[in-house]
């Protein structure tokens, strides 16, 4: 069976032909650039994947780092705490010593017919101390050191210094 086909047919199907065989390398072309993009996709994929995981390894030591650093920032909070404790108790020292450094070198015992009445930080206190007593003022003396004691019965009140916080050589 031959086949007669008219010109304008063959025409027809010959443009058809190089439309269908256009559209053919366009296809190609197109499957072709999805490709590429496929390919740039899979990179890009991966390269994020492994942005993602070195960037979970950077945050797991930045959390490491962090709960260092907060157990370090409570250990010198503490360290501050005892530190600020520590001064207190020093400057508390220093106060208590300063006091003790100023403390006079004698006591002022107060005789009554010379026995041991009370002893005095100062010889104002052992004064108004036996004016207190009932001593008139007139009736009393104050020993001064290196001088000879009268005799007890002819003194009724009498302030002597005597040495306080000092050893026997």
């Amino acid at each position: 069976m031959i086949t007669l086909i008219r010109t304008r047919t063959l025409d027809d199907l010959r443009t058809d032909l190089s439309n269908h065989e256009a559209d053919a390398r366009a296809a190609r072309a197109k499957a072709e650039q999805h490709e590429l993009e496929r390919d740039l996709a899979t990179n890009a994929a991966n390269r994020a994947g492994t942005t993602v995981e070195e960037l979970r390894d950077a945050l797991t030591r930045a959390i490491t780092d962090a709960a260092r650093l907060e157990g370090e920032l409570e250990a010198l909070r503490a360290q501050a705490l005892l530190d600020t404790e520590d001064r207190q108790a020093l400057r508390t020292l220093l106060r208590t010593t300063r006091k003790q450094n100023s403390r006079a070198d004698r006591v002022y015992v107060l005789f009554h017919h010379g026995h041991l009445h009370s002893i005095h930080p100062t010889a104002e206190a052992a004064e108004i101390a036996a004016e207190t007593e009932g001593a008139p003022r007139s009736n009393w003396t104050t020993h001064t050191p290196g001088a000879a004691l009268p005799p007890a019965c002819e003194v009724t009140w009498r302030v002597q210094p005597l040495p306080f916080g000092t050893t026997a050589p």
